[in-house]
């Protein structure tokens, strides 16, 4: 599973998200770290909004993930995400 996160540098939300992130345990996936500030696409849209968590489905499409609240336990954000975790075919 690959995960996008939009964010900027000095945005303690950001930066909290980033740390609950680091400490999923119970989930794979791979995460890509954008800068808003550099990128003014990304910067229109995200400015007001981030932390912006995305998935990338199977046609590489962006999808936003649910807000995730900062005072939240790294357990639910766990569940968050388990809830777009693809499992291999048997």
């Amino acid at each position: 599973m690959k995960l996008i996160l939009y964010s900027k540098q000095g945005c303690c939300l950001c930066d909290g998200l980033l740390a609950k992130l680091e400490q999923v345990k119970n989930v794979s996936f791979e995460l890509e770290i954008r800068d808003i500030t550099t990128n003014p696409d990304w910067f229109d849209r995200y400015q007001y909004e981030i932390p912006v968590l995305c998935i990338l489905d199977a046609q590489q499409q962006e999808q936003e993930l649910p807000r995730f609240p900062p005072r939240s336990p790294v357990s639910k954000l766990e569940e968050l995400l388990s809830r777009y975790q693809v499992l291999p075919s048997a």
